[in-house]
This record gives C-alpha cells, sequence and structure tokens, in this order.
C-alpha cells in the first residue's frame, strides 16, 4: 500500500496508508478527540470525516468547539432544511446555499408561492422529523450527465451542474433528494439538535440583478441550546442597532430600487449629520497641514491603465463610456491617480516636502446588488481620501503624522476599540499585486520599521496588501461584534515611478518622492452607518441632525416665548425643531424621545414668567430647570467637547 505522510498543527508529521479518512486519523491520535471530530482540514481545505486522504499535507481535525465546527453545523443544517423543503413542496427549485458570519442560508424558488416566515413553524417540524429519523446525509461523485439526470426538472442545479468544468461532479444525496452544495457536512441529520430558522429575504440568483429573484432563507444552529440563546439576544441586539433600520426610523437614507441599488439618498436628517463629519473632517485635516481639493468623478481611461488600477480592478470598475471620438472616459474608482495630476501640475522642490492633497473624493465600484447593504455597501460612494507626497527620509516622520491625527479624530468621535494590522503582499500571488519584489522589500520593511519606532502594536496579514503597496489597516471593532477597515495608511513607491513623479532636491538633482495613501474616516456612507450602529441611532450632541425640541404647554400662550427662544438659540448654530403640533404634552415628550433628540425643553406659564427652561435629557426621566444662559453654557459646552463628558 502507499503512504501518505500528514503534518499536524504541532509540526509532528505521520505516515497513514493512502486512503486513511480523517475519522480514521482522529482516532489514531485519540478516542475522545475522534468523538468530537465533525470534519477535517487538508492544506486548509475541508474534508468530511469518511473523505479518503490521498495525497501528503497538513492535517487539522476539526472538533465541536471549534468555529469551524459550528461551519460544517450550518452546513448540515442548509442541507436538512432543503430535504425538508424538498418533501413538503415537491415543486420547490433550489439555488445556492453557503454559510454567513453567524449562520447559514438556503436560495429558493417556487411559482406556486414563495417561503414565508409564517411557514418556519410547518418547515422546522418537518427538519425535526428528519433528524428524528437520522437520515444519512451523503456526498456522492457521479458523471455530469448522470448528476443532470439527478436533478432534472430544476433549472438553478441543472445550471450550476453545467457550468462545471470537470467530467465528474459532488452531489449531496438525503433520499431520493440531490442538490448541488458547496461545503462539508456531518453524517447524519440527526447530529443536528438545535437550530432556528430567522428570516427570509429576496436574493437575485448569482448576484445579478438580471436574473430571477429568489427566497433567500436564513437560520443557525449551534451544538447546544445556551449558545443558540446567546446567539438569538445578538441578533436582537444587531436588529436594534442595523443603520438600516434606525436609518428609516429616523428618516436619515433611503434606496430606492427604481433608481438603482447601492445609490443612497440622503434625507435632511442624514444629509445633517453627513455634513457636521464633512465640515469637521476637512478643518481637521486643514489645521494638520492638508491642502483640499476638488477633482473630477470622470477621467481618462489612460490614467488608469497608467495607474495599473485598470490591470488589477477593472472587474471593480464601471465599464468605460466611448465618447466617439476616441476619447474613453471612465468613473474614477480611486481618487490617488487625480492627486497625482495636481502633483504634477507644478515642478516641485524639497522645499514642497511633505505636500498634503486632501479631498471628500466621489467614486464609483462596480457592486453586484447581491453585495450591496444600506450606506455599508454602496456603489456611488465619498472618501475622506488624502496623498501625502514625501521624501524617503522623512516617511517615518509622516506616517506618525497621520497616526497622531488619525488618534485625535478618533478621541473626538469616542472610537476606543480597534487594533493596527500591518497588511502585506502574498508573494505568490503575482495577479494582484505588482511583480517587483525589490519593491515590495523595500516598502514593506520601511513601513514594519515606522509601526516599530512609533512603538505601536500590530499584528501582520499577508494578502491584505493594495496591488501597488503594503498598508496599516486600523480594524475597528463595529456595535454588532464584527470587525471592519475604517482608517488606512498605506506605503507606495510604485505609483511615482509609474507616473515619473520628481522633485528638485537640495543638490539640484531630481529626486523620485514616495506617496502615502491615507483614509482617517473611511467613506461618509460607511462612517456614518458605522457611527449609527455605534451609537444606536442616540447621536451625541454634536452629531445629531436636532440637538433641541421645544415644546410649548400652550401654542396660543407659549409659542411666542419657544420662537423667540428658537432663534437666540439658531442664531449660535444651534439645530433646534419647535413641536406646536396640537397633540398631548406627554405624546410630544415621547416623540423627542423616540426620535432621539438630546434635549426637550418645555415652556410653561413658569418658565415664561421667570425666564426659564425645563430642561430634559435624552434617556432621562427627570427633568431639571434652568435659565436660559444656563442652557445655553450647557448645550455649548457639550458640542465643544464632542459630548466627551458624557
Amino acid at each position: 500500500m502507499v503512504e501518505i505522510n500528514l503534518k499536524f498543527p504541532d509540526g509532528n508529521v505521520k505516515s497513514f496508508q493512502e486512503g486513511v479518512t480523517t475519522k480514521d486519523v482522529a482516532e489514531s491520535i485519540s478516542i475522545s478527540l475522534a468523538k468530537k471530530a465533525v470534519a477535517g482540514k487538508l492544506d486548509g481545505e475541508f474534508v468530511g470525516l469518511t473523505d479518503q486522504l490521498l495525497h501528503d499535507g497538513a492535517i487539522e481535525i476539526v472538533t465541536k468547539d471549534s468555529q469551524e465546527g459550528l461551519i460544517v453545523l450550518w452546513h448540515t443544517a442548509a442541507q436538512v432544511l432543503a430535504s425538508a423543503l424538498h418533501e413538503l413542496y415537491p415543486d420547490m427549485k433550489f439555488g445556492l446555499g453557503d454559510v454567513t458570519e453567524h449562520g447559514f442560508y438556503l436560495d429558493t424558488d417556487r411559482q406556486a408561492g414563495q417561503i414565508a416566515e409564517a411557514d418556519f413553524e410547518k418547515v422546522t417540524a418537518k427538519m425535526q422529523e428528519i433528524i428524528k429519523q437520522k437520515a444519512e446525509i451523503k456526498r456522492v461523485k457521479m458523471a455530469k450527465e448522470d448528476a443532470l439526470k439527478a436533478v432534472a426538472g430544476d433549472k438553478y442545479q441543472e445550471e450550476l451542474i453545467n457550468d462545471m468544468d470537470q467530467a465528474e461532479v459532488v452531489l449531496y444525496q438525503q433520499g431520493d433528494f440531490y442538490n448541488v452544495y458547496e461545503g462539508v457536512t456531518l453524517l447524519s441529520a440527526g447530529d443536528l439538535k438545535v437550530f432556528k430558522l430567522l428570516s427570509v429575504a429576496g436574493a437575485y440568483w448569482k448576484g445579478a440583478s438580471s436574473n430571477p429573484m429568489l427566497q433567500r432563507i436564513y437560520g443557525t444552529a449551534f451544538f447546544k441550546q445556551k449558545d443558540l440563546d446567546a446567539e438569538l439576544v445578538r441578533q436582537q441586539e444587531a436588529r436594534e442597532r442595523d443603520h438600516r433600520v434606525i436609518g428609516n426610523n429616523l428618516d436619515l437614507f433611503f434606496v430606492d430600487p427604481k433608481v438603482g441599488a447601492g445609490l443612497p439618498y440622503w434625507m435632511p436628517n442624514g444629509a445633517t449629520i453627513r455634513r457636521v463629519i464633512e465640515r469637521y473632517i476637512i478643518d481637521k485635516e486643514v489645521a494638520w497641514g492638508f491642502q483640499h481639493v476638488y477633482t473630477p468623478v470622470l477621467a481618462n481611461l489612460d490614467l488608469y491603465k497608467t495607474s495599473g488600477h485598470w490591470d488589477h480592478y477593472r472587474e471593480d470598475m464601471f465599464p468605460p463610456m466611448d465618447m466617439g471620438d476616441g476619447e474613453m472616459l471612465e468613473l474614477r474608482p480611486m481618487n490617488c491617480p487625480s492627486h497625482i495630476q495636481i502633483y504634477k501640475h507644478h515642478k516641485r522642490s524639497y522645499r514642497d516636502l511633505p505636500l498634503r492633497i486632501a479631498e471628500l473624493g466621489m467614486m464609483h465600484r462596480y457592486e453586484k446588488s447581491g453585495a450591496l447593504t444600506g450606506l455599508s455597501r454602496v456603489r456611488e460612494m465619498t472618501l475622506n481620501d488624502g496623498h501625502d507626497f514625501v521624501s524617503t527620509e522623512h516617511i517615518e516622520d509622516e506616517i506618525k503624522t497621520v497616526v497622531q491625527l488619525m488618534t485625535e479624530v478618533y478621541n473626538d468621535f469616542n472610537i476606543t476599540d480597534f487594533r493596527f494590522r500591518l497588511s502585506l503582499r502574498d508573494p505568490k500571488n503575482t495577479e494582484k499585486y505588482f511583480d517587483d519584489d525589490e519593491m515590495w522589500e523595500k516598502s514593506q520593511a520601511k513601513l514594519k520599521a515606522a509601526m516599530d519606532d512609533l512603538g505601536l502594536e500590530y499584528f501582520e496579514a499577508e494578502g491584505e496588501a493594495a496591488f501597488y503597496g503594503p498598508k496599516i489597516d486600523v480594524q475597528t471593532k463595529t456595535a454588532l461584534g464584527g470587525e471592519e477597515t475604517l482608517s488606512t495608511i498605506q506605503l507606495d513607491f510604485l505609483l511615482p515611478e509609474r507616473f515619473d513623479l520628481t522633485y528638485v532636491g537640495a543638490d539640484g538633482e531630481e529626486h523620485r518622492p514616495v506617496m502615502v495613501h491615507r483614509g482617517i474616516v473611511s467613506t461618509m456612507e460607511r462612517f456614518t452607518a458605522y457611527l449609527t450602529e455605534m451609537y444606536k441611532g442616540a447621536f451625541p450632541t454634536w452629531l445629531a441632525p436636532h440637538q433641541v425640541s421645544i415644546i410649548p404647554v400652550k401654542n396660543e400662550l407659549h409659542l411666542d416665548y419657544v420662537n423667540q427662544l428658537r432663534s437666540e438659540l439658531s442664531a449660535h448654530g444651534i439645530r433646534v425643531t419647535v413641536d406646536d403640533r396640537n397633540e398631548k404634552m406627554g405624546y410630544k415628550i415621547r416623540q423627542a424621545q423616540v426620535n432621539k433628540i438630546p434635549y426637550t425643553l418645555v415652556i410653561g406659564d413658569g418658565e415664561m414668567k421667570d425666564g426659564l427652561v425645563s430642561v430634559r435629557r435624552y434617556g432621562q426621566d427627570e427633568t431639571t430647570q434652568m435659565t436660559k444662559d444656563e442652557f445655553k453654557k450647557l448645550i455649548f459646552e457639550d458640542i465643544e467637547t464632542y459630548s466627551r463628558q458624557n
């Protein structure tokens, strides 16, 4: 028999007979490990417990108590769901299924009527019936011709099989039901104990808006009930913090499918928040020596061919527009080539460096409909972007300046939970990354040295660099427990070379500058989504679209005084609304709380007589009386300190 060598995570290598299964390998280590095993990973790819291992490689046993174990369980739950739907609705067609960050989904289509959440009880009962039967889940390999016969009548499954190049394809089989599905499952439906169907949504077939709309069923599963209970609590919190839900409740933005997915409309409330952020970041950057500019959202395609974006980023760019005279215009996916043109517009000297150019630059990305999410994933976005042109000896100082600026901004927005990631190239990926080993080694060494000299704690991530250079990514914890890149600092030796950028040094000779790409608060869209979820819609006073709501007890007696007070506050830039609707006082106060307005002022006879205001803070039950001047001092300090005392 042929032997294969398997390397374990601890570095040990053991020999096994070719065809050994993951389960056999686990049992060779210990019986307890075999009992906990749900799958394996060979060279990073999932393999089932009974799959035969036919070549050397790095082996890892996946157990129930790991995140990978949950992934296997979620794939299993998706398969049991598919089997249950097939039994309940024999005319059901099946699209794609996969795992999410917290569970699984399955795309379905049924001419007689789609699945609704009202059907979950019946579907769950059928799944439990299959689980009780301990139905086997088989992973079978068959000729493409036979596979097409097995899924005959399901146009989506047939299309998936026809898209495959290989002569043999892998299907999952449960009884007489076959389907195409990526992933590894448990061996039996009986191993699925704790699960819950969560919601339904629409999803285009293969994520393309030109394709049919399918019904996407979401669910989750765990090995223990307490873990499911904790997940349901987390999901409830997520729903309460979802910027799309809050955005609708507070009338911040909307997306109209008649206009186009991923193209948000900013309503006055949302536009106010965005405008405050934009004014803040521009003023902050100008104070730190950045020169703000405006550049066109369109450029000649040749600009992006020179930069390399066309070669390395084409699939994320919109198709070029043929102007009919040989000129091809492109909606820009990045701002850096535009800022390079500003650098090149004048002859530069070493005295000009560092030259810091910044812009709130609008960009466009060719995102598929299925990937779009509220404000956090859009097709048109405005990036808080900047590019510093420096000499090589000033790299570390410039990075330090950007880090200090970023830290100050994070402090003002009360962003405290973040970490630094040093994003490096994957040297094996020659398609994504520009092929120049010397340039990469030089730039990565420079950036790493700067990080070390600054004393920053960071972790390294191979394969996360931009195509033209390494970067420092600031990985920020979201309110929903995830992590996203909010800020980035990128070091670039490549684009100055490709655009032949120069400056005249103190020696009178021409030298090549280095570019530092930097973004502090991401795009206006993503940052607003992030803040909305972080603050749960209760924006600090300086950011809130409405900072004060004034309520007259009786319009006929108190409205003139209220309007005078509004004028006084508005003259100082305070955003004030007056609720003079013909509604009960309690209702209007509750509405101010629902709209999460930081301050509610109630004005009646006593307040008018003594020049007072009755002040109620958002989230508090008690009301405090103070003079108008005392309230003005309170709210001015609240705004000037970015509400940090709160």
